[in-house]
């Protein structure tokens, strides 16, 4: 129930995310998004491959709705892309390659998780200069699905909770943000 619950929020947060490209006030960072689902789709399958069985479903929802976002951020979202940026999208295929040299998922995991606290920057960037192009509701329902999320898990290893628990940290953090800036208290 609570990985279904984990999903079913999620899938509202993307709900009120889309709504808001859709309606031309949320501009997605576009590398961003590619880097954020490539590292989803990578602790999507370390999650599979490590138990984490219901916990797990939250992260596949994610990993196929950030997808969908960075497609139609290479369109019509935010495309000022830096030096950093680079090196983030460098990190997240250093991921990759750790788990398919060692065979070991955790390595995996933890570099994709500090690679996507960095993959943050540009969003939160771009989002203290603009807060009124981001979703603040969006990224507060991912910081809460990700607890319900960790919730879910059948099995606690690093490998399965230390990227949700991140996530909501940074979601949490970014969405606080948002409306601080939107208010001019920060």
């Amino acid at each position: 129930m609570l990985g279904l619950a984990a999903a079913g929020v999620g899938i509202a947060a993307y709900a009120f995310y889309f709504r808001g490209i859709l309606a031309g006030k949320t501009k997605p960072h576009v590398f961003t998004w590619l880097i954020w689902s490539l590292i989803t789709s990578i602790v999507f399958a370390a999650q599979v491959q490590k138990g984490a069985g219901p916990g797990a479903w939250v992260t596949g929802v994610t990993a196929l709705c950030t997808f969908l976002v960075a497609a139609i951020a290479f369109k019509s979202g935010y495309k000022d892309i830096r030096l950093l940026d680079w090196f983030c999208l460098a990190g997240a295929l250093l991921g990759l390659g750790l788990w398919i040299t060692t065979n070991d998922p955790l390595s995996a995991v933890v570099t994709v998780t500090l690679v996507d606290a960095i993959a943050f920057l540009p969003t939160f960037r771009k989002a203290y200069h603009k807060p009124f192009e981001e979703n603040a509701t969006a990224f507060a329902l991912n910081s809460l699905k990700f607890i319900v999320g960790l919730a879910a898990l059948e099995t606690y290893a690093l490998a399965t909770w230390l990227y949700p628990a991140s996530l909501v940290l940074t979601n949490g953090a970014f969405a606080l943000m948002l409306l601080l800036r939107r208010r001019g208290w920060l």
